[in-house]
């Protein structure tokens, strides 16, 4: 029952990045990667990890999917425009491809996997607090940082310059034409 769930996920969380790529509306891809985030936590919870699932859920599919629709409807971003791609990326991408199919095929069928009992690893919730506030304090407050400063900017990017009376924008860039005329 449990590789079937397993493989059913899977199969979603492969069809929701497939699709992710596939829109051409920011939010429906944004909605994709909520499908995936979300398969990704049931594929933890199958296997036993069920902090890394809560995590999974809380941090990504909750927080981090809500800025990426905020910023998203923020920047007003509409449909993408299609173009007819570039000939660069076939030449370097289809090789690449064939080669990472290729090396995944053969480590495969070439390494022999050791079966790991649920539970058999440290990581329960009390361990990975302990971790993350002590010894990885600093690369946690530094992603919080990362992410606030991204929200600024797309504040910043997404605010409109306001027009005076005699034409003259003001606003973010308005530092640049101020003092002429006065």
């Amino acid at each position: 029952m449990h590789l079937a769930l397993f493989l059913v996920f899977g199969i979603v969380c492969v069809a929701g990045a497939v699709n992710l790529l596939i829109q051409s509306h920011p939010i429906q891809s944004a909605l994709s990667l909520i499908v995936v985030m979300a398969s990704l936590a049931v594929e933890y919870l199958l296997l036993g990890a069920e902090f890394v699932a809560a995590v999974q859920v809380i941090v990504y599919a909750g927080a981090i999917m809500v800025l990426f629709v905020f910023v998203i409807m923020l920047l007003n971003a509409g449909e993408e425009e299609r173009s007819q791609g570039s000939h660069i990326a076939l030449l370097l991408g289809l090789p690449s491809l064939l080669l990472v199919g290729a090396l995944l095929t053969w480590s495969v069928t070439h390494h022999a996997t050791v079966a790991v009992s649920v539970g058999s690893l440290y990581g329960d919730p009390r361990t990975i607090g302990k971790l993350l506030f002590s010894q990885y304090l600093l690369p946690f407050e530094i992603t919080s940082l990362l992410i606030l400063i991204a929200i600024m900017g797309a504040v910043v990017l997404a605010s409109k310059p306001e027009v005076t009376p005699a034409g003259a924008t003001s606003g973010p860039a308005s530092g640049l034409t101020a003092g002429k005329g006065n």
